[in-house]
């Protein structure tokens, strides 16, 4: 018996890092998962990978009708929608405000705005009123830059404070119906990719071979976490039964990272 079993989700950003691990392991907890993902390639290889599990559309989380058509499509192949996990996002490669190119900053903050936080609220906009029908939950992709600095540059980390807001916002305002939480993964080993205005979308940020171990000593459990490390956070917050009280909570997944070192006298 899985945590999900019988559970429908809508999952945003799902054919790589961690939604596509997301996806596959609720698929593996008994829920059937749609998928709204940008790069077609990728929505047909889920497609093969997981058969009648998934319904793959390709679309822009920056365009409220592809939300809709995603939202439409797996209720239409499905029945119903349980849960929405708003993960799709895009990284500045913590480019300073100092070295930010001028003629750059307002196009690339529009493009990073527009996929961590108009693509969340879409998202949201477009599933409510089938969550509202089934008692639903929302899960947020959120970030370690949500609540601090040096996750990410100005533009990212003031993006994923907006997702911390919006979080806590959505769960004010649609209790008790629906419950709304995040998940806020530290350095993870995904294929993130950059600003395209800035010609980073052709490679991850953690491409280079010397990430892993750069993150693997920069944490107390000396673990580089993968995609498949963060999926159990958002199974549980979705849970009927175990996160049944849980709203407006952001659960951190950084293998202590955040903490202070203790001092040495």
């Amino acid at each position: 018996m899985g945590w999900l079993d019988g559970q429908v989700a809508l999952v945003t950003g799902g054919g790589s890092g961690i939604g596509r691990a997301v996806l596959a392991r609720f698929i593996a907890e008994g829920a059937r998962v749609g998928v709204l993902e940008r790069v077609p390639a990728r929505a047909q290889e889920l497609r093969s990978e997981f058969g009648d599990a998934v319904i793959a559309v390709s679309g822009d989380v920056a365009q409220l009708g592809d939300n809709k058509r995603a939202v439409a499509e797996t209720v239409a192949g499905f029945g119903r929608l349980d849960i929405f996990v708003g993960n799709a996002g895009v990284f500045d490669n913590f480019l300073s405000l100092c070295d930010f190119p001028e003629g750059s900053l307002a196009e690339a903050y529009d493009e990073l705005f527009a996929v961590n936080v108009k693509g969340c609220i879409l998202g949201a906009k477009a599933v409510l009123p089938e969550l509202v029908k089934t008692d639903g939950s929302m899960v947020f992709t959120a970030s370690v830059a949500g609540s601090n600095s040096g996750g990410g540059g100005p533009l990212y980390t003031a993006s994923k404070h907006a997702v911390v807001g919006l979080i806590r916002q959505l769960a004010a305002e649609l209790g008790p119906r629906i419950r709304v939480n995040g998940v806020a993964p530290g350095g993870t080993m995904t294929d993130l990719r950059g600003l395209s205005v800035l010609r980073q979308g052709e490679r991850s940020h953690f491409a280079d071979p010397s990430a892993e171990e750069r993150l693997r000593t920069n944490n107390p459990l000396q673990i580089a976490l993968a995609p498949g490390d963060l999926a159990g956070a958002y199974v549980f917050l979705s849970s009927r039964t175990d996160a049944r009280g849980i709203t407006g909570t952001i659960l951190t997944v950084d293998a202590g990272a955040a903490l202070r070192a203790p001092r040495r006298s």
